[in-house]
């Protein structure tokens, strides 16, 4: 197939103009020629036909047909986003026809030759690493369109694209009926295999409680290969997700949308350590290498450094590591069983559960008290004092400043441990409301080369609480590139969707949750949440009843649905839901429960008590509550409280604006 002139010389004739450029590519063309002639020029002009017909109707002008291909110029990059969108939902029906589109939009020199300029090449490019049936967008399209609420766009990464000197951001439109690839499909499509996912190395020691060191021994290799710029690395949720599972790589490869898994085995004995690794291509299930590494538990760091070399050697075009180069994990203390000690903490900290943050809580001491200049632990004992204090286990009074000692302690001991600035973006931001300090600890973790998923859901927290809504979507969408299967990054972006009034794309989320786990509670919470706020009282009610149902507890998880019950003029019901609160009031001494009654007697529409109860948890500021405030100013929901005086008294108090 030849494409129009998409050069960089200017014809002695020339006009410029300011212009969306469509690309649009069947694909399959040839080979289908080969095998059916007829059938080919049958798609063929259904496709001529199809854009002759809804081009003009957007007002695009078709440029040029070029054996099965076509380009356009849009005066409007909405128009050309939306045209493309009209053409795939066309083209799904009998008798389908493969189109590929992508789109670019910037300045333009053209005569009647054609079309000239770096904007037309990079729209070619983005278009022929699409997948039929998706339409992908540059950043410069996506600033024009991401504010249109018909408009459903997902973020695909940077791309290198052929004879294009910069990397491309890349996102594709979302719709519904339209095809959406993943960053691992597009960057095998690009030329690139930069995505990967580590899954949890097998423990193959003869005893079975140094899992902790098998896991641990991954889970330090995926998290170095974060920081390495332009490797798109899968969460530790979701490449974990598999522990234990015998699928197959092409399988988990299409569920995380990465190209490569790196999957091992660690046997342990004594100070002795042999890791047998595999680096495996997704699309075809092979091996791309395999190495097996004897070692000391002294060496270990020296061990999983290399493999960290040659996986960046494998994925990265052109990235000469040599000798000279800084160490990808860079050892963190001297002494082994220090490190041994916080690789079983990090072992009880993921399991998440209060008995076992204990124990990490024990094992990380144990740790600061062989090498007391051993920066890691700190910085994990701070995540876990955040966790007792946000849930509950210890009064935030106490929980937090430790997280804050322990987090200071960490940067002090390595300015340059970027998960310690994050610990402390969230400190600042969860629990002390320092938005100003939260931002420059997120951007000095973000300088540092952080881009985990995690980084990006604090991140878009952060912009929620800010009112930045949008930008607060695509950070979650990235966080949730990262970590596709984490089902509270779904309820998250169901969440951010809300905030931003784009009800039917927060829905779809919530949905897609519900089906994927219908025990998962928060799915049946998020999407009761935008029912109130389309009015739909009793859709919201149903909601509401089957999460307080899957809480488990008759006292708890009331709230939400004592809301519902006032605005669906259940009134005797919402005031049952006041009783039972004060009941576990009785039963729980010290249990605080300010935010649960302030949103209750907001939709009770008893807004003196609503503001009482609000700026009680303002004055205490107690662990997720604190979140659940910034919650409660942002649901849409709430109008009423909203447009009351002293609701811009409580948020400028909290430094935020409306």
């Amino acid at each position: 197939m030849e494409k129009p002139s998409i050069d960089n010389n200017t014809p002695d004739t020339q006009m410029r103009k300011l212009v969306a450029i469509m690309f649009a590519d069947m694909t399959g063309f040839t080979a289908m020629m080969q095998e059916d002639e007829a059938k080919a020029k049958i798609l063929r002009n259904r496709q001529q036909q199809t854009l002759e017909t809804i081009i003009p109707s957007h007002n695009g002008t078709i440029v040029q047909f070029f054996g099965d291909g076509t380009l356009s110029i849009f005066d409007s990059a909405i128009d050309a986003v939306k045209c493309g969108i009209e053409i795939q939902k066309e083209l799904q029906k009998e008798p389908k026809v493969k189109l590929r589109i992508g789109i670019n939009s910037g300045d333009v020199v053209y005569d009647t030759k054609g079309l000239y300029g770096d904007c037309v090449n990079v729209a070619s490019r983005i278009e022929s690493i699409a997948v039929p049936g998706a339409i992908l967008i540059s950043d410069k399209v996506f600033d024009e369109v991401k504010n249109q609420k018909e408009i459903k766009t997902i973020p695909l990464g940077k791309f290198i694209l052929k004879n294009v000197k910069m990397p491309v951001t890349v996102h594709a439109v979302a719709n519904e009926g339209l095809v959406t690839p993943t960053s691992a499909q597009i960057g095998i499509k690009a030329g690139s295999d930069k995505s990967i996912a580590v899954l949890p190395f097998v423990n193959m020691s003869a005893d079975p409680e140094n899992e902790y060191f098998s896991d641990g021994i991954s889970e330090e290799i995926l998290n170095s290969l974060t920081h390495v710029e332009g490797i798109q690395v899968t969460a530790r949720t979701s490449s974990f997700s598999f522990k234990g599972k015998n699928e197959d790589v092409r399988e988990i490869g299409n569920k995380l949308g990465v190209a490569n898994i790196l999957e091992g085995t660690v046997r342990k004995a004594g100070k002795k350590i042999r890791i047998n690794v595999q680096l495996i291509n997704t699309a075809d299930g092979y091996h791309v290498w395999s190495e097996t590494y004897n070692s000391e538990l002294e060496d270990i760091f020296d061990v999983q450094d290399e493999i960290a070399r040659k996986i960046v050697n494998r994925l990265v075009e052109n990235f000469a590591i040599t000798e000279k180069k800084e160490n990808i994990i860079k050892p963190r203390t001297e002494n082994a069983d220090a490190y041994n000690l916080y690789l079983k903490g990090r072992y009880y900290w993921n399991k998440s559960n209060p008995e076992d943050i204990l124990r990490a809580i024990k094992t990380f001491e144990e740790a600061i008290s062989l090498d007391p200049n051993f920066a890691l632990p700190y910085c994990s004992l701070s995540y876990c004092y955040s966790f007792l204090g946000s849930s509950g286990l210890m009064p935030p009074s106490e929980a937090y400043p430790k997280a804050k000692d322990y987090t200071l302690k960490a940067i002090e001991l390595d300015p340059n441990h970027a998960e310690s600035h994050l610990s402390l973006a969230t400190i600042k931001f969860y629990h002390n409301w320092d938005f100003e300090g939260a931002e420059a600890s997120l951007n000095k973790a973000h300088d540092l080369g952080l881009n985990s998923s995690l980084f990006n859901q604090v991140h878009g927290w952060f912009l929620i609480a800010k009112g930045d809504f949008e930008k607060a979507i695509e950070k979650i969408q990235q966080a949730l590139a990262l970590d596709p299967l984490s089902l509270p990054l779904i309820s998250t972006l169901g969440d951010a969707y809300s905030f931003a009034g784009r009800f039917e794309e927060g829905l779809e989320q919530y949905n897609k949750l519900i089906e994927m786990e219908p025990n998962f509670r928060r799915g049946f919470e998020g999407r009761g949440m935008i029912y109130l706020a389309m009015g739909e009282n009793e859709k919201a009610v149903k909601d509401f009843e089957q999460y307080h149902k899957l809480v488990g507890n008759p006292l708890k998880g009331l709230s939400s649905l004592g809301h519902a019950y006032a605005a669906a003029g259940q009134k005797d019901k919402a005031l049952e839901i006041e009783k039972k609160l004060k009941l576990r009031e009785e039963k729980e001494p010290g249990v605080l429960l300010h935010m649960d009654y302030a949103f209750l007697y907001t939709g009770m529409k008893e807004y003196d008590l609503a503001f009482q109860y609000l700026n009680k948890t303002y004055d205490q500021r107690i662990g997720i509550a604190c979140l659940g405030m910034i919650f409660c100013i942002r649901y849409p929901m709430l109008k009423e409280l909203k447009s009351d005086p002293r609701f811009k008294e409580l948020i400028n108090k909290m430094g935020l604006k409306e």
